[in-house]
C-alpha cells in the first residue's frame, strides 16, 4: 500500500495588535437589544444596516433590475438604486450583478442592504389591560404599527414587546388596529391561544366599541350608517363610500358635544385673529370650518371593512377631527366628500393624495384654533434639507404630536356570549377640556349597544325598508331618532 506524506501546516499566529472593526457594519445584522433611545417624549431608533430579501415577483420577470427598483420602490431616487447596484448593496442570489440592466428571472432572490432610518413613535408605554398564561390584552398607543412594515421595524408593537420581555418572546397579534389608532389589542402568548381568539373575532362573535372625536355637532340619538365601502387604491390604503362597494354598517351615538370655546357675545373676549387675508379667504371656502366645536362619539362597527369608521364618519359630514386622509381638504375638496357616494373623481383623489409628500404639511386637520393650527404646521414631520452622513438619505424632522395618531380609540371588546370583556378608560382627547364640565366615562344612557344587537339579527337594508314603509322601525325603542343612510 502506498504511503502519502502529509505536510504539516502551521496555524497562523494571532496578531499582536487588535484590529479595530470599521465604524459602520455593512453586513446583514440583527442588533440586540434593539437600538432604542428616548428623546423629547418619543421612542427613536439609531440608524442601522438592514437587508431586505425578496423572491422575484411574477410582474418582475424579464425586466431589468434597475427598472424594477425605480418603479416599484419610490421612497428613494433612481440614482440611489443605480449606485446601490453598482456598489453591490443590491445583489441577486447573493452575488453582485454585472450591470444595472441585468435581467431578473423567475426564482431569483433579490437582496438589498441599506442604512435604515426608522420614524420615531410615541414613548408612551404599552398598557396592560389583562394578562394570563395564554393572553395579553394591551392598550396600544396611537401611532405605533402592530407589525414591522414600510419604514417601521423595531418601532412596532411586536418588536417593542419582544425587547421588553426577551429575545425568545414571540408575541402573536390576534386583532388588527391601524397604526394611527389606539386601544384594545389581543396578543397571544402561544399559537393555540392566538388562534382561539382570532377565530372568535373573525367569526363576528366579539362586540367592538370605539370612541372618536369628530368635527362639529354630531346628531343626538342612534345614528346608523349603511353606506357600502370600496377600496379605490390598495397602494395608498384609500377607501371611499361607494354604492357599488362592499356592505358596511355602523351604529353611532353621541356621548357629548363641546361647543367652540369662544363665540361672539361670550363674556370673555375672543382670541386675537392672527390670520392673513389670504388665510381668511381660504378658510371661508372650507365647509368644515363652519362646524363649530367637536363631538365625542361612540362607534359600534357591525361589519369589518378597512377604515370603516373613518369613511362612515366622513360620509356623515363629521370626519375625525385630525384624520390626515379623510379630513383632508387638499384631497377631498371643501365638502370633505360628505354625503358623496356616486362621484367619479376617484382618480383625481388618488392623484392628489399620492402627490402629498413630506415636503409640505397637509392642511388636513380641522383645527378651529388657528394658533394651534400654525403651531402644528411648524411641528409637523417634513424634509429637513439634511442628508445622512453615512448613506446620503434625506432626513425628516420629528413628527408633531398631532401626527402620532388620530382621535380614534378601540375602547371595548366583549364576547357576545358574555364570557369576557376588556375595556380601557377614555383617552385624554375624549375628556372634557380644561374648565369645562363633561363626561369622563361612558354611561348606559349613551350606549348604542342595544340597537346594535337588534340590527345584527337582520340583514343590511332591511331596517331601512321597514322604516321607509310606515315611518316606524320595530328594531328601536320609541322616541329615539334613527338615521339610516342610503346604501
Amino acid at each position: 500500500m502506498a504511503l502519502s506524506v502529509v505536510k504539516e501546516t502551521s496555524i497562523p499566529e494571532a496578531p499582536d495588535v487588535f484590529q479595530t472593526p470599521p465604524p459602520i457594519i455593512t453586513t446583514p445584522c440583527d442588533p440586540w437589544p434593539p437600538p432604542y433611545y428616548l428623546d423629547d417624549g418619543m421612542r427613536k431608533v439609531y440608524p442601522y444596516h438592514y437587508t431586505y430579501n425578496t423572491y422575484c415577483k411574477q410582474r418582475w420577470r424579464g425586466r431589468e433590475l434597475l427598472d424594477i427598483f425605480a418603479t416599484e420602490f419610490r421612497d428613494r431616487p433612481k440614482e440611489y438604486y443605480k449606485d446601490a447596484i453598482e456598489c453591490g448593496r443590491v445583489v441577486v442570489n447573493g452575488q453582485p450583478v454585472p450591470s444595472v440592466k441585468s435581467i431578473v428571472k423567475n426564482g431569483d432572490i433579490i437582496s438589498h442592504t441599506l442604512h435604515r432610518h426608522e420614524p420615531p413613535v410615541t414613548a408612551q408605554r404599552i398598557g396592560i389591560v389583562h394578562e394570563d398564561d395564554d393572553l395579553i390584552v394591551i392598550n396600544k398607543p396611537a401611532g405605533v404599527p402592530v407589525h414591522p412594515a414600510g419604514r417601521y421595524n423595531y418601532n412596532s408593537i411586536i418588536e417593542i414587546m419582544r425587547a421588553e420581555r426577551g429575545y425568545t418572546f414571540n408575541p402573536l397579534p390576534c386583532n388588527r388596529l391601524d397604526r394611527l389608532t389606539s386601544g384594545v389589542m389581543f396578543i397571544g402568548k402561544h399559537a393555540k391561544a392566538a388562534e382561539k381568539i382570532s377565530m372568535q373575532i373573525q367569526g363576528r362573535t366579539v362586540k367592538k366599541e370605539y370612541v372618536a372625536r369628530v368635527i362639529g355637532e354630531f346628531p343626538e340619538g342612534d345614528v346608523v350608517c349603511e353606506q357600502p365601502i370600496m377600496q379605490i387604491s390598495p397602494k395608498l390604503g384609500l377607501n371611499r363610500a361607494r354604492a357599488s362597494g362592499k356592505e358596511a354598517r355602523t351604529v353611532f351615538k353621541r356621548l357629548v358635544y363641546y361647543p367652540s370655546r369662544h363665540k361672539p357675545g361670550d363674556d370673555e373676549p375672543p382670541m386675537e385673529d392672527t390670520r392673513t387675508e389670504r388665510e381668511k379667504i381660504r378658510n371661508s371656502k372650507m365647509v368644515w370650518k363652519s362646524k363649530e366645536g367637536y363631538s365625542i362619539v361612540r362607534c359600534l362597527p357591525l361589519t369589518g371593512r378597512t377604515h370603516q369608521l373613518r369613511v362612515h364618519l366622513q360620509y356623515l359630514g363629521h370626519p375625525i377631527a385630525n384624520d390626515p386622509i379623510y379630513c383632508n381638504q387638499r384631497v377631498f375638496g371643501p365638502s370633505l366628500a360628505a354625503g358623496d357616494a356616486f362621484s367619479d373623481d376617484d382618480e383625481d383623489i388618488i392623484s392628489r393624495l399620492s402627490k402629498m409628500g413630506k415636503s409640505e404639511v397637509a392642511e388636513a386637520m380641522a383645527y378651529h384654533d388657528e394658533m394651534m393650527e400654525e403651531y402644528n404646521k411648524k411641528k409637523a414631520e417634513k424634509m429637513s434639507g439634511k442628508l445622512c452622513e453615512v448613506c446620503d438619505t434625506p432626513l425628516y424632522t420629528d413628527p408633531g404630536p398631532h401626527e402620532l395618531g388620530i382621535y380614534l380609540h378601540a375602547k371595548r371588546y366583549a364576547c357576545a356570549e358574555g364570557r369576557w370583556e376588556y375595556e380601557t378608560a377614555l383617552p385624554g382627547w375624549a375628556l372634557p377640556p380644561s374648565g369645562v364640565e363633561g363626561p369622563t366615562t361612558v354611561t348606559r344612557e349613551t350606549d348604542p349597544l342595544d340597537l346594535a344587537e337588534k340590527l345584527e339579527n337582520i340583514g343590511i337594508g332591511e331596517a331601512r325598508k321597514g322604516f321607509e314603509a310606515d315611518g316606524k322601525n320595530p328594531y328601536i325603542e320609541p322616541n329615539k331618532s334613527l338615521w339610516v343612510m342610503p346604501g
